[in-house]
């Protein structure tokens, strides 16, 4: 059994974070009227997406300013995760990330089981333990589906761009 070998998702994620800061924002911003200051920028995503946006999006804090993971979690999948040394220790000043963080949104559906619990829910634990403020939502009821995805945007859109 097995599908090959372990994915490298330092270096997936580096190739993602190249689209994303090289290609596509610079093709949005070309392409349609944007805001492109930092204040006027959110990045989310769902399962892998909303672990991407936290590594992506944590080490562009010149670009984001709001970012949410849905059934994601950027600690990785539980363990190790220590918020004055992780992602590149921006947030070892906790005061100053919260003042420069406008939304750090983390969501899960209530059923989603343990490898989601104790990455989400242990990465938000990590992080409020180290006073760097979250958002955080439970799904009640839904597993790592598109219903828990919908109810996790309905609560996470509204919040986005407020003064």
């Amino acid at each position: 059994g097995g599908g090959g070998p372990p994915r490298d998702l330092n270096a997936m994620f580096a190739t993602l974070d190249d689209v994303f800061m090289k290609d596509l924002i610079p093709f949005v911003d070309k392409t349609y009227r944007t805001k492109t200051e930092r204040e006027n920028r959110a990045m989310a995503g769902l399962s892998m997406g909303g672990m991407q946006t936290f590594n992506i999006g944590l080490k562009h804090l010149d670009k984001f300013a709001w970012l949410g993971g849905f059934s994601g979690g950027g600690g990785g999948f539980g363990g190790g995760f220590d918020a004055k040394t992780s992602h590149g220790g921006v947030m070892a000043d906790a005061k100053a990330f919260n003042d420069k963080v406008r939304l750090l949104y983390l969501s899960l559906g209530t059923e989603e089981g343990e490898r989601f619990l104790t990455s989400v829910k242990g990465y938000r634990d990590s992080l409020e333990s180290a006073g760097v403020k979250t958002v955080y939502f439970e799904s009640p009821g839904t597993k790592h589906e598109w219903h828990t995805w919908r109810r996790s945007l309905h609560d996470f859109a509204p919040r986005l761009f407020k003064p």
